[in-house]
């Protein structure tokens, strides 16, 4: 499969977003680092995601290869599976999530549910503008603790990468087997149901 024509849309049953279909989290990258602009329009997407109470708690910590040391520093924080392809890309961040209510300071349960809201709409304004993002759960916490200067009260909660899609070639070749691989999702019946657990609503 070559590059022009690996990034098929998914196959849907019923119709969705053309951005819906198109998204998808490559793992080669080129080297292109977004401008200023652009990563403000992708976290301004994100700044306008719903949240309990307008609690807000999503914090990125952001590096590019414009700054290779910090580049550097955050790599090390990946496992490194994700290491070995994340260091041929143009960017590396990490979402944080505050873990507490601002308003009383008690522990917020819906933290997690909020800060993936922030991050689903970040993807698809990066998808509209020509940019690919790929979310990691594989990185030391404890590492970007110590390595950012997180303070109590703030948990890293995943690492992603922004940038153009490339050529998966440029990939190992387990990489790049999974890269190529057809797009699948479990069926709906698999996941919607209606009055008891179990019973398809569709």
């Amino acid at each position: 499969m070559t590059l022009e024509t690996r990034r098929e849309p998914a196959k849907t049953r019923q119709p969705v977003m053309e951005l819906i279909a198109r998204r998808w989290s490559p793992k080669a990258f080129g080297p292109e680092v977004p401008s200023g602009n652009e990563l403000a329009s992708m976290f301004e997407a994100g700044r306008w995601a719903p949240s309990c109470f307008n609690n807000q708690p999503w914090r990125y910590l952001v590096t590019t290869r414009n700054d290779p040391g910090a580049f550097s520093r955050a790599l090390a924080c990946l496992t490194e599976k994700n290491a070995s392809w994340v260091r041929n890309a143009p960017l590396l961040a990490f979402q944080v999530m505050r873990e507490t209510f601002e308003y009383n300071g008690k522990p917020n349960p819906w933290s997690g549910f909020d800060c993936g809201l922030a991050m689903a709409q970040l993807i698809i304004q990066a998808e509209f503008m020509g940019w690919s993002v790929h979310v990691m759960a594989g990185f030391s916490r404890d590492r970007v603790r110590e390595t950012f200067g997180v303070p109590e009260g703030f948990k890293p909660l995943v690492a992603f990468v922004i940038g153009r899609e490339g050529d998966p070639h440029s990939l190992p070749p387990h990489f790049m087997e999974e890269e190529t691989a057809p797009r699948e999702r479990k069926e709906l019946e698999e996941t919607v149901f209606s009055d008891s657990w179990g019973k398809s609503l569709f």
